[in-house]
């Protein structure tokens, strides 16, 4: 019997048209057309709780909020709220405003002070720095300055297994390690207690999270809420290099990304998608004890995306190019340099030149106080 395949539904996402099979959320919608076309990739909305390998995650950070300026082809009124993209499934005809409404623009830059409120800016000593989520959700919709004044609340740090420490004053309660316990382990031991502004991470009678896949809670963690033990405070990962590799594990499927420090594995973390996603979590024995090379399988340097940190100076032109709006910055807002000029390299001409560099900008600084 030849089997039907379902009616695809045509959703129109920033102007721009897709067709996805019922049942696709708004965000899924977007991040195919920037899988189709990488040139469209901000067009996506950030998602900071939203995580498609764990079924039920999305819908609390409110990160990712459209506007439905028409609901469907059947019934094209628009949606009254603006409403989270990673849980709202399409509908044939629909018509999404993301980068093109500026409610949308101007509530995503709420959130981000929201999400601030307690957050420590402390990136300069958290090892999460170079691969935050916050970071770059920040960056892209936040503010320059703040308008909160009021004491941040604080937690103690504290250890939730021997591999694991839990920093909950970084903590957004996205709830993806909640999320991920559930999928991964048969009886989980942590979630969200209290209520309100006392809400936070914990573990059910100070029992410790200790199983063979607890270290996957690291890597879902958007924040630094959630760090590996073995790898705190060791290294920037914008000095590391990361390297896929493989291995045959009893365990779990042996894929995973490994960081150098010139010949030493550092850390060893789960591969991730585009989207930063785990799609195929790792065992522990991978994870943590698993940190020599001649353990590991290398396939070649990881694909990082050319605007994070990490590609900085590491790969060959060939494999991260730079994106054309570089190019257009630097030649629109740069002034050419002179090639034409001699190339001087006598000491003592240098030392006259830049007496008379001196000389000539105390006089400019001089004339324009006068003035």
């Amino acid at each position: 019997m030849e089997e039907v395949k379902p009616q695809l539904l045509k959703i129109t996402f920033d102007g721009i048209e897709v067709e996805v099979e019922p049942g696709t959320t708004i965000m899924q919608a977007a991040r195919k057309i920037a899988e189709a076309d990488e040139s469209q990739g901000h067009l996506v909305p950030p998602a900071m709780c939203y995580y498609k390998p764990l079924p039920v995650s999305g819908g609390k950070c409110r990160a990712c909020l459209v506007k439905v300026s028409a609901g469907s082809a059947k019934d094209p009124r628009p949606m009254p709220k603006l409403v989270p993209s990673c849980i709202t499934q399409v509908q044939d005809g629909m018509v999404v405003e993301n980068t093109t409404n500026q409610a949308v623009l101007d509530t995503r830059k709420s959130i981000v002070e929201f999400l601030l409120i307690n957050h420590p800016l402390d990136c300069p000593i958290c090892d999460q720095a170079g691969e935050c989520h916050l970071q770059d959700f920040a960056f892209e919709h936040g503010s320059v300055k703040t308008r909160y004044e009021e004491e941040r609340r604080t937690f103690d740090k504290i250890d939730i297994g021997p591999h694991v420490q839990l920093h909950m004053t970084r903590c957004i309660l996205c709830y993806r390690c909640v999320y991920t316990a559930d999928q991964i382990t048969d009886g989980r031991v942590h979630g969200v207690m209290n209520r309100g502004d006392a809400s936070e991470i914990s573990t059910y009678i100070e029992k410790a999270i200790d199983n063979d896949f607890s270290g996957n809670v690291i890597d879902v963690c958007p924040v630094g809420a959630l760090t590996d033990k073995t790898f705190r405070f060791k290294n920037r990962v914008w000095f590391s290099k990361p390297e896929d590799a493989h291995r045959d594990c009893d365990k779990c499927c042996g894929k995973t990304t490994v960081w150098y420090r010139g010949d030493e594995i550092i850390r060893v973390t789960a591969r991730k998608n585009t989207w930063g996603e785990v799609n195929d979590f790792i065992c522990n024995t991978c994870r943590f004890e698993k940190k020599k090379t001649s353990d590991w399988v290398l396939e070649g340097p990881t694909k990082v995306k050319r605007s994070s940190v990490i590609s900085a100076n590491k790969y060959r032109k060939d494999l991260v190019a730079k994106p054309d709006f570089a190019l257009k910055l630097a030649a629109s807002q740069f002034k050419q340099i002179d090639d034409s000029r001699p190339y001087v390299t006598d000491e003592e001409t240098i030392r006259h030149q830049s007496i008379e560099n001196n000389d000539k900008a105390n006089h400019r600084s001089l004339a324009a106080n006068n003035n």
